[in-house]
C-alpha cells in the first residue's frame, strides 16, 4: 500500500480534490508478469512500457491467437490455413530461442513451461 508523505498531496486529499477521480476506493490495476522470471521482470517491465515486445514474445502472442481461431474455426479450409500458418510461427520460434541459445538457460525452461500453460488455456 502506498503512502502519502508530500504536504500538498495530503492537503488535497483532506480537501477531497481526488474524490471525482474514476476508479477511486479500487485497487490499481497491476501488470501481470507472473510468467516472466523475477530477474526479468524490470527488464520487461521497461520493453513494454517503451512499447518493444521481444520477437519470441510477439510470437508466443500470435500462437495464443492462432489456436483460439482454430477453436473456434468452422471452415476445414480456413482451419487448415490457420493450422499451417500456426506450424510455421511454432517453428520460428523454436529457431529463435535456438539461435539465442536462450534453451539452455534454466531461467528460460521454467519461463518456456510458465508460457506453455498460459497457450493452453
Amino acid at each position: 500500500m502506498c503512502t502519502i508523505s508530500g504536504g500538498k498531496d495530503k492537503k488535497a486529499i483532506e480537501e477531497g480534490e481526488f474524490d471525482q477521480l474514476k476508479g477511486r476506493g479500487k485497487p490499481l490495476k497491476q501488470d501481470d508478469l507472473s510468467h516472466v522470471p523475477e530477474d526479468l521482470r524490470m527488464g520487461y517491465r521497461l520493453l513494454k512500457n517503451s512499447g518493444f515486445l521481444p520477437e519470441e514474445l510477439q510470437i508466443n502472442k500470435e500462437l495464443v491467437t492462432l489456436r483460439d481461431l482454430i477453436k473456434s474455426c468452422d471452415s476445414e479450409s480456413e482451419k487448415k490455413r490457420l493450422e499451417k500458418k500456426l506450424t510455421e510461427k511454432e517453428l520460428r520460434l523454436r529457431m529463435l530461442i535456438e539461435k539465442r541459445g536462450i534453451k539452455k538457460s534454466p531461467v528460460y525452461r521454467q519461463y518456456r513451461h510458465k508460457l506453455d500453460r498460459l497457450s493452453q488455456r
